[in-house]
């Protein structure tokens, strides 16, 4: 089975604060766009381990441990021992450190590919679960669509935006930013109220 986990660009970013969790609270848009990876799983029953995985494409900085795609598998089988071994491909095109989420849209469509594949009969409502626990922007894309998102970004309300009339040009100036880098610049308040300073962009 092949799915095509998308980007997503936020529209306007409005950090509010430090949370005691270490986390910031903000309050932004997420608008799906049709910039894509690809994944690829298949059953591998002639594996006695859990998971290969593969990738080619760009460069996908770090080690397995850390990628979503390889944490998501392992979530689920967690909980659902019987989810077979696989072999798992990712064709990484949407670069890395540049805001588009594409790790996270990587994580959130394993989960939704497993769930469809194996018939694991998960409601949207435990996908979502599962997304939050791998990253704060991981469950807008079991969503996909136009989102109003607030708390560290799990926190979501669809909206109705249809942005088809404009065009939307994505600029890669081939520079890597961690998010907890660059808000780690941020100087927020954490005592519960917004800060003075927000970033807002």
């Amino acid at each position: 089975m092949i799915l095509f986990p998308n980007a997503k660009i936020n529209l306007g970013l409005n950090v509010i604060r430090k949370r005691e969790d270490g986390f910031r609270d903000l309050a932004t848009i997420f608008y799906p766009i049709r910039f894509m990876d690809a994944l690829e799983v298949i059953e591998d029953k002639d594996r006695h381990g859990f998971i290969k995985f593969s990738c080619s494409g760009l460069p996908v900085v770090g080690s397995e441990e850390d990628n979503l795609c390889i944490q998501a598998y392992y979530l689920l089988k967690r909980d659902l021992p019987k989810l077979p071994a696989i072999s798992m491909h990712l064709h990484k095109a949407i670069p890395m450190g540049g805001g588009l989420g594409g790790g996270s849209s990587d994580g959130a469509f394993v989960l939704k590919l497993l769930n469809d594949k194996f018939d694991l009969h998960l409601s949207t409502t435990q996908l979502l679960d599962y997304a939050a626990a791998l990253g704060s922007d991981v469950p807008f894309f079991i969503i996909n669509k136009p989102c109003y998102a607030t708390g560290r970004g799990e926190v979501l309300e669809e909206i109705v935006l249809d942005l088809s009339a404009y065009k939307i040009v994505l600029v890669n100036p081939n520079i890597h930013v961690s998010t907890a880098w660059a808000f780690g610049q941020l100087t927020l308040g954490s005592d519960g109220s917004k800060s003075s300073d927000p970033l807002k962009i």
